[in-house]
Protein backbone atom coordinates (compact mmCIF):
# COMPACT_ATOMS: atom_id res chain seq x y z
CA UNK A 1 0.00 0.00 0.00
CA UNK A 2 1.39 3.57 -0.63
CA UNK A 3 2.67 5.61 1.81
CA UNK A 4 0.51 8.67 2.58
CA UNK A 5 0.82 12.03 4.59
CA UNK A 6 4.23 10.77 5.92
CA UNK A 7 6.17 13.93 6.91
CA UNK A 8 8.87 12.26 8.75
CA UNK A 9 11.29 9.59 8.67
CA UNK A 10 13.99 8.24 10.10
CA UNK A 11 16.65 5.48 8.32
CA UNK A 12 19.64 4.08 8.67
CA UNK A 13 22.61 6.46 8.00
CA UNK A 14 23.05 5.64 3.91
CA UNK A 15 26.08 4.84 1.85
CA UNK A 16 26.94 6.23 -0.93
CA UNK A 17 28.09 2.66 -3.42
CA UNK A 18 29.67 5.14 -5.96
CA UNK A 19 31.34 8.13 -6.03
CA UNK A 20 33.94 10.86 -7.12
CA UNK A 21 36.17 12.90 -4.79
CA UNK A 22 39.02 13.47 -6.96
CA UNK A 23 42.64 15.14 -5.17
CA UNK A 24 44.11 17.59 -3.81
CA UNK A 25 41.84 20.61 -4.13
CA UNK A 26 38.65 19.12 -5.41
CA UNK A 27 38.71 16.31 -2.53
CA UNK A 28 39.14 18.97 -0.13
CA UNK A 29 36.03 20.86 -0.95
CA UNK A 30 33.85 18.32 -2.47
CA UNK A 31 34.39 15.53 0.68
CA UNK A 32 32.40 17.58 3.05
CA UNK A 33 29.45 17.27 1.34
CA UNK A 34 29.42 13.57 1.25
CA UNK A 35 30.30 13.45 5.01
CA UNK A 36 27.61 15.63 6.11
CA UNK A 37 25.23 12.59 5.45
CA UNK A 38 26.80 9.29 4.28
CA UNK A 39 28.84 6.81 6.65
CA UNK A 40 30.77 5.35 3.69
CA UNK A 41 31.54 5.20 0.81
CA UNK A 42 32.55 3.45 -2.54
CA UNK A 43 35.77 5.45 -3.86
CA UNK A 44 36.46 5.66 -7.61
CA UNK A 45 39.84 5.07 -8.70
CA UNK A 46 40.21 7.17 -11.60
CA UNK A 47 42.84 9.60 -10.93
CA UNK A 48 45.04 11.02 -12.65
CA UNK A 49 47.75 8.72 -12.52
CA UNK A 50 44.70 5.82 -11.66
CA UNK A 51 44.97 4.07 -8.52
CA UNK A 52 46.05 0.62 -9.42
CA UNK A 53 47.97 -0.66 -6.54
CA UNK A 54 47.60 -1.46 -3.32
CA UNK A 55 49.80 1.41 -2.44
CA UNK A 56 48.48 3.47 -4.22
CA UNK A 57 45.35 2.86 -2.92
CA UNK A 58 46.57 3.59 0.59
CA UNK A 59 48.21 6.64 -0.24
CA UNK A 60 44.60 7.96 -1.51
CA UNK A 61 42.68 6.79 1.20
CA UNK A 62 45.31 8.74 4.06
CA UNK A 63 44.72 11.61 1.69
CA UNK A 64 40.78 11.73 1.82
CA UNK A 65 41.43 10.98 6.03
CA UNK A 66 43.65 14.08 6.17
CA UNK A 67 40.71 16.13 3.85
CA UNK A 68 38.19 14.68 6.38
CA UNK A 69 36.29 17.57 8.54
CA UNK A 70 37.09 17.44 12.19
CA UNK A 71 34.92 15.17 14.19
CA UNK A 72 33.38 13.18 10.79
CA UNK A 73 33.57 9.39 11.24
CA UNK A 74 32.62 8.75 7.43
CA UNK A 75 34.86 5.73 6.04
CA UNK A 76 36.21 5.68 2.34
CA UNK A 77 35.82 2.42 0.89
CA UNK A 78 38.85 1.97 -1.55
CA UNK A 79 38.78 0.37 -4.92
CA UNK A 80 41.58 -0.88 -7.55
CA UNK A 81 41.83 0.20 -11.09
CA UNK A 82 42.18 -2.64 -13.23
CA UNK A 83 44.21 -2.27 -16.12
CA UNK A 84 45.95 -5.53 -18.45
CA UNK A 85 48.74 -5.71 -16.16
CA UNK A 86 47.01 -5.75 -12.84
CA UNK A 87 48.68 -7.89 -10.33
CA UNK A 88 46.32 -10.85 -9.38
CA UNK A 89 48.27 -11.41 -5.63
CA UNK A 90 48.35 -7.50 -5.12
CA UNK A 91 44.26 -7.49 -5.53
CA UNK A 92 44.63 -10.98 -2.94
CA UNK A 93 46.82 -8.86 -0.55
CA UNK A 94 45.07 -5.47 -1.17
CA UNK A 95 42.01 -7.52 0.02
CA UNK A 96 43.18 -9.48 3.22
CA UNK A 97 44.73 -6.34 4.48
CA UNK A 98 41.40 -4.45 4.42
CA UNK A 99 43.11 -1.62 2.24
CA UNK A 100 40.77 -2.43 -0.80
CA UNK A 101 37.15 -3.32 -0.50
CA UNK A 102 36.70 -4.03 -4.59
CA UNK A 103 38.33 -3.64 -8.21
CA UNK A 104 36.76 -1.24 -10.40
CA UNK A 105 36.38 -2.38 -14.16
CA UNK A 106 36.67 0.33 -17.24
CA UNK A 107 36.08 -0.40 -20.37
CA UNK A 108 39.34 1.87 -22.07
CA UNK A 109 37.73 4.92 -23.17
CA UNK A 110 34.40 4.63 -21.60
CA UNK A 111 34.58 7.62 -19.55
CA UNK A 112 36.45 10.23 -17.35
CA UNK A 113 40.21 8.98 -17.08
CA UNK A 114 39.50 5.46 -18.55
CA UNK A 115 41.99 5.49 -20.97
CA UNK A 116 44.27 3.09 -19.21
CA UNK A 117 40.94 0.50 -19.01
CA UNK A 118 40.67 -2.47 -20.10
CA UNK A 119 40.84 -3.33 -23.56
CA UNK A 120 40.85 -7.54 -24.27
CA UNK A 121 38.99 -9.35 -21.35
CA UNK A 122 40.87 -12.31 -21.24
CA UNK A 123 43.81 -10.70 -19.92
CA UNK A 124 42.67 -9.50 -16.66
CA UNK A 125 40.45 -13.26 -16.21
CA UNK A 126 43.12 -14.45 -13.79
CA UNK A 127 42.38 -11.29 -11.56
CA UNK A 128 38.86 -12.05 -11.86
CA UNK A 129 39.53 -15.92 -11.11
CA UNK A 130 41.17 -14.37 -7.68
CA UNK A 131 38.78 -11.99 -6.88
CA UNK A 132 36.08 -14.98 -7.41
CA UNK A 133 37.91 -16.92 -4.89
CA UNK A 134 38.55 -14.28 -2.00
CA UNK A 135 34.88 -12.65 -2.43
CA UNK A 136 35.91 -9.19 -3.66
CA UNK A 137 33.08 -7.77 -6.03
CA UNK A 138 34.08 -5.99 -9.33
CA UNK A 139 32.28 -2.67 -9.94
CA UNK A 140 31.70 -2.13 -13.75
CA UNK A 141 31.22 0.53 -15.73
CA UNK A 142 29.12 -1.00 -18.20
CA UNK A 143 29.29 0.56 -21.67
CA UNK A 144 31.11 -0.89 -24.56
CA UNK A 145 33.07 2.04 -26.02
CA UNK A 146 32.74 0.71 -30.23
CA UNK A 147 32.27 4.02 -31.94
CA UNK A 148 29.51 2.13 -34.37
CA UNK A 149 27.49 1.74 -32.02
CA UNK A 150 25.09 4.41 -30.63
CA UNK A 151 25.47 5.69 -27.24
CA UNK A 152 22.49 5.25 -26.36
CA UNK A 153 23.04 1.84 -26.94
CA UNK A 154 26.13 0.89 -25.42
CA UNK A 155 24.61 -0.49 -22.05
CA UNK A 156 22.60 -2.94 -23.69
CA UNK A 157 25.34 -4.22 -26.19
CA UNK A 158 27.61 -4.20 -23.20
CA UNK A 159 25.03 -6.89 -21.32
CA UNK A 160 25.56 -9.19 -24.29
CA UNK A 161 29.03 -9.18 -26.04
CA UNK A 162 30.89 -8.48 -22.60
CA UNK A 163 28.93 -9.14 -19.01
CA UNK A 164 27.00 -12.59 -20.18
CA UNK A 165 30.12 -14.12 -21.72
CA UNK A 166 32.13 -13.02 -18.55
CA UNK A 167 29.99 -14.11 -16.19
CA UNK A 168 29.48 -17.99 -17.34
CA UNK A 169 33.37 -18.04 -17.24
CA UNK A 170 33.85 -16.60 -13.80
CA UNK A 171 30.54 -17.60 -12.34
CA UNK A 172 31.12 -17.12 -8.89
CA UNK A 173 32.92 -13.14 -9.20
CA UNK A 174 30.21 -10.90 -7.51
CA UNK A 175 29.55 -8.16 -9.88
CA UNK A 176 28.26 -4.63 -9.41
CA UNK A 177 26.49 -2.71 -12.44
CA UNK A 178 27.40 0.75 -12.05
CA UNK A 179 24.83 3.60 -12.25
CA UNK A 180 22.41 1.48 -14.87
CA UNK A 181 20.10 3.58 -16.82
CA UNK A 182 17.98 1.00 -18.60
CA UNK A 183 15.29 -1.31 -18.28
CA UNK A 184 17.78 -3.93 -20.19
CA UNK A 185 19.98 -3.49 -17.44
CA UNK A 186 17.44 -3.58 -14.40
CA UNK A 187 15.94 -6.61 -16.40
CA UNK A 188 18.99 -8.65 -16.43
CA UNK A 189 19.32 -7.95 -12.96
CA UNK A 190 16.10 -8.96 -11.90
CA UNK A 191 16.73 -12.21 -14.16
CA UNK A 192 19.63 -13.74 -12.11
CA UNK A 193 19.45 -15.11 -9.14
CA UNK A 194 23.09 -14.45 -7.88
CA UNK A 195 26.35 -12.29 -7.60
CA UNK A 196 24.53 -9.31 -9.53
CA UNK A 197 23.62 -6.22 -8.40
CA UNK A 198 23.50 -2.58 -9.60
CA UNK A 199 23.81 1.08 -8.38
CA UNK A 200 21.11 3.85 -9.43
CA UNK A 201 22.35 7.17 -9.10
CA UNK A 202 20.20 10.40 -7.71
CA UNK A 203 20.72 12.39 -11.48
CA UNK A 204 19.33 9.04 -13.18
CA UNK A 205 16.24 8.69 -11.32
CA UNK A 206 15.20 12.58 -12.20
CA UNK A 207 16.64 13.39 -15.60
CA UNK A 208 15.81 11.88 -18.95
CA UNK A 209 17.65 12.84 -22.72
CA UNK A 210 15.68 14.99 -23.07
CA UNK A 211 16.67 17.40 -19.67
CA UNK A 212 19.81 17.70 -21.95
CA UNK A 213 18.84 18.60 -25.05
CA UNK A 214 15.57 20.17 -25.34
CA UNK A 215 15.40 23.55 -25.35
CA UNK A 216 19.45 23.66 -25.94
CA UNK A 217 22.14 21.71 -24.65
CA UNK A 218 22.47 21.81 -20.43
CA UNK A 219 26.06 20.82 -19.88
CA UNK A 220 24.98 20.51 -16.10
CA UNK A 221 23.22 17.23 -17.11
CA UNK A 222 25.60 15.62 -18.98
CA UNK A 223 27.13 12.43 -17.53
CA UNK A 224 28.49 9.31 -18.51
CA UNK A 225 26.31 6.60 -18.84
CA UNK A 226 24.10 9.34 -20.49
CA UNK A 227 20.56 9.66 -19.60
CA UNK A 228 18.17 7.63 -21.68
CA UNK A 229 14.19 7.98 -22.76
CA UNK A 230 11.71 8.88 -20.20
CA UNK A 231 10.52 4.94 -20.30
CA UNK A 232 14.25 3.95 -19.14
CA UNK A 233 13.94 6.36 -16.40
CA UNK A 234 10.65 4.79 -15.10
CA UNK A 235 12.03 1.64 -15.14
CA UNK A 236 15.15 2.73 -12.75
CA UNK A 237 12.28 4.52 -10.47
CA UNK A 238 10.84 1.13 -9.65
CA UNK A 239 13.90 -0.45 -9.72
CA UNK A 240 15.15 1.87 -6.55
CA UNK A 241 11.54 1.96 -4.85
CA UNK A 242 10.72 -1.50 -4.93
CA UNK A 243 12.80 -2.84 -2.27
CA UNK A 244 14.68 -5.36 -4.37
CA UNK A 245 17.81 -6.03 -2.58
CA UNK A 246 19.87 -6.26 -6.14
CA UNK A 247 19.51 -2.34 -6.07
CA UNK A 248 20.75 0.40 -4.13
CA UNK A 249 22.32 3.73 -4.10
CA UNK A 250 25.55 4.88 -5.93
CA UNK A 251 25.30 8.38 -6.58
CA UNK A 252 28.28 8.42 -9.13
CA UNK A 253 28.81 12.33 -7.49
CA UNK A 254 31.35 13.61 -9.71
CA UNK A 255 32.76 17.21 -9.33
CA UNK A 256 33.97 19.14 -12.59
CA UNK A 257 34.80 22.55 -12.43
CA UNK A 258 32.35 24.70 -14.58
CA UNK A 259 35.29 25.70 -17.08
CA UNK A 260 35.61 22.22 -18.15
CA UNK A 261 32.29 21.50 -18.20
CA UNK A 262 31.30 24.68 -19.92
CA UNK A 263 33.45 23.90 -23.28
CA UNK A 264 33.51 22.63 -26.92
CA UNK A 265 34.40 19.25 -25.36
CA UNK A 266 32.86 19.19 -22.20
CA UNK A 267 33.28 16.64 -19.34
CA UNK A 268 30.57 14.05 -18.21
CA UNK A 269 29.58 14.63 -14.63
CA UNK A 270 27.07 15.43 -12.22
CA UNK A 271 27.38 16.67 -9.01
CA UNK A 272 25.19 15.36 -6.66
CA UNK A 273 26.59 15.01 -3.22
CA UNK A 274 25.57 17.88 -1.05
CA UNK A 275 21.31 17.46 -2.18
CA UNK A 276 20.87 13.88 -2.88
CA UNK A 277 19.10 12.72 0.33
CA UNK A 278 16.33 15.65 -0.63
CA UNK A 279 16.12 14.44 -3.73
CA UNK A 280 15.61 10.83 -3.44
CA UNK A 281 13.06 11.47 -1.11
CA UNK A 282 11.29 13.59 -3.48
CA UNK A 283 11.72 10.79 -5.49
CA UNK A 284 10.59 7.78 -3.49
CA UNK A 285 7.54 10.29 -2.08
CA UNK A 286 6.37 11.03 -5.24
CA UNK A 287 6.20 7.15 -6.00
CA UNK A 288 4.46 6.37 -2.36
CA UNK A 289 6.96 4.46 -1.42
CA UNK A 290 9.05 6.67 1.17
CA UNK A 291 9.63 3.81 3.29
CA UNK A 292 11.32 1.69 1.25
CA UNK A 293 14.02 4.85 1.07
CA UNK A 294 16.15 3.24 3.66
CA UNK A 295 16.55 -0.52 1.97
CA UNK A 296 17.66 1.75 -1.18
CA UNK A 297 20.14 4.42 0.46
CA UNK A 298 20.83 1.72 3.64
CA UNK A 299 20.61 -1.39 3.82
CA UNK A 300 20.57 -3.50 0.51
CA UNK A 301 24.33 -1.88 -0.23
CA UNK A 302 25.76 -3.13 2.98
CA UNK A 303 24.16 -6.64 2.46
CA UNK A 304 25.27 -7.35 -0.93
CA UNK A 305 29.04 -6.07 0.17
CA UNK A 306 29.35 -8.46 3.39
CA UNK A 307 29.01 -5.35 5.50
CA UNK A 308 26.78 -4.52 8.58
CA UNK A 309 24.68 -1.55 8.11
CA UNK A 310 25.11 1.67 9.87
CA UNK A 311 24.06 1.80 13.42
CA UNK A 312 23.34 5.47 13.57
CA UNK A 313 20.60 7.39 11.64
CA UNK A 314 19.73 10.54 10.29
CA UNK A 315 16.18 11.98 10.08
CA UNK A 316 14.13 13.65 6.82
CA UNK A 317 11.94 15.92 7.63
CA UNK A 318 9.19 17.63 4.78
CA UNK A 319 8.50 21.38 4.97
CA UNK A 320 9.05 24.58 3.23
CA UNK A 321 11.10 24.06 0.36
CA UNK A 322 14.87 23.68 1.03
CA UNK A 323 17.50 25.63 -0.81
CA UNK A 324 20.80 24.19 -1.44
CA UNK A 325 24.09 26.46 -3.02
CA UNK A 326 24.12 26.30 -6.58
CA UNK A 327 27.84 25.84 -6.10
CA UNK A 328 30.24 25.49 -4.08
CA UNK A 329 33.65 26.82 -4.32
CA UNK A 330 37.04 25.29 -4.30
CA UNK A 331 40.48 26.36 -5.59
CA UNK A 332 40.27 25.30 -8.93
CA UNK A 333 36.77 27.52 -9.74
CA UNK A 334 33.31 26.62 -9.26
CA UNK A 335 31.37 23.61 -8.83
CA UNK A 336 27.92 23.55 -10.09
CA UNK A 337 25.04 21.32 -7.86
CA UNK A 338 22.45 19.49 -9.26
CA UNK A 339 19.44 21.53 -9.72
CA UNK A 340 16.82 18.58 -9.86
CA UNK A 341 14.10 21.36 -11.78
CA UNK A 342 11.74 21.15 -8.68
CA UNK A 343 11.42 21.75 -5.46
CA UNK A 344 12.92 20.03 -2.72
CA UNK A 345 11.22 19.94 -0.07
CA UNK A 346 12.70 17.09 2.26
CA UNK A 347 15.82 18.02 4.33
CA UNK A 348 18.41 15.62 6.79
CA UNK A 349 17.74 17.02 10.55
Amino acid sequence: MPDKNITELTIRRPDDWHLHLRDRAMLRAVLPETARHFGRAIIMPNLVPPVVTSAQAEAYRGRIMDALPAGSDFTPLMTLYLTEATDPEDVRAAHAAGIATAVKLYPAGATTNSASGVHDFEKVRPVLEVMAEIGMPLCVHGEVTDSEIDIFDREATFIDRVLKPLRKKVPDLKIVMEHVTTQDAVDYVRDSSKNLAATITTHHLIINRNHILAGGIKPHYYCLPVAKREAHRVALVQAAVSGDKRFFLGTDSAPHTDPAKLQPCGCAGIFTAPNTMSCLAEVFDAAGRLRKLEAFASLNGPAFYGLPANADTITLVKGDPVTYPAHIATDDGPVTVFDPGFDLHWRVT
